[in-house]
């Protein structure tokens, strides 16, 4: 009788697990990505839906703080600063929400995102950036709670939220022209001291050319002003895999006394060892 119900058990749980019932959300859940510029901009929110219900100033009350969608708090995060009305927006994830009222909207971002909807406490201390913008009538109804990124220009777009026959946007300046002049000015310039450093460093380990691993090396530390110690280190060992014995003494010993400065016991040790191995 026992095996009977633990059977039997079995194939009821196996059943109840089957037969979890699917249904679709009431306010959809939406992902926005896009880029601006060379600003990774991304928006999570859930798609309410009038369905017959008057909207604002009714179920979205005027002059009160809404979530900006449904469920879950609205977030949006720029992978760059941002520039709103003025203001600098650090990069980061933030919270959206906004205060419809019957001509304008408030536009708050918010430190924290782990709310459900708004938060239990709202704390001024976590408003990050907050801007009004004019609210605009559209010409005709919209069922569904929509957010989006149009008028993408190079150097900013705008953040645009609409429902029932309400409309309002929001500009956001990225930093394309200061990003592009970085990107291009530092191609131009050629490699890097740590370029150069990085390819030593493996032209070493890899057992590749250690003539071309000693030229890279150099060049890193003629391009390097702080002449970091574990450049130094990489140089002193390139030069005893060279046979430079005393060449590698004297740069161990520029190594020791940059990690003694550095406060780098672990090089301090290295170096020791190897200037009382190599001056054998």
């Amino acid at each position: 009788m026992r095996k009977i119900l633990i059977a039997l058990a079995i194939i009821i749980t196996h059943f109840t697990i089957e037969a979890q019932v699917k249904t679709p959300q009431a306010s959809p859940k939406s992902e926005i990505k896009q880029v601006v510029g060379l600003t990774d901009v991304e928006i999570v929110y859930s798609r309410p839906s009038a369905r017959g219900r008057a909207v604002f100033g009714n179920l979205v009350p005027f002059g009160k703080l809404w979530r900006t969608g449904a469920n879950e708090n609205t977030t949006i995060s720029f992978s760059d600063d941002v520039l709103i009305d003025g203001k600098t927006l650090k990069k980061g994830k933030y919270s959206l929400y906004t205060i419809p009222n019957a001509q304008t909207w408030d536009v708050i971002f918010y430190k924290t995102t782990d709310n459900w909807g708004t938060p239990e406490e709202f704390n001024e201390a976590n408003v990050v950036l907050k801007t009004t913008v004019k609210e605009t009538t559209l010409p005709t109804s919209a069922e569904t709670f929509t957010l989006g990124i149009n008028g993408i220009d190079t150097n900013f777009a705008y953040l645009e939220m609409y429902w029932e026959n309400s409309f309002a946007r929001l500009k956001f300046e990225v930093p394309t022209e200061k990003m592009a002049i970085a990107s291009i000015e530092k191609t131009l310039a050629g490699p890097s001291a740590n370029d150069y450093f990085s390819s030593a460093q493996f032209f070493y380990q890899a057992n590749g050319d250690v003539a071309k691993a000693r030229t890279y090396i150099d060049k890193s530390l003629e391009l390097s002003k702080e002449k970091p110690f574990y450049y130094l280190r990489l140089k002193s060992l390139i030069q005893a895999k060279q046979g430079d014995k005393k060449g590698a003494v004297e740069t161990a010993k520029q190594s020791l006394a940059a990690s003694e400065t550095a406060g780098n016991q672990d090089y301090v040790k290295m170096n020791k060892d190897s200037i009382a191995e190599w001056s054998k």
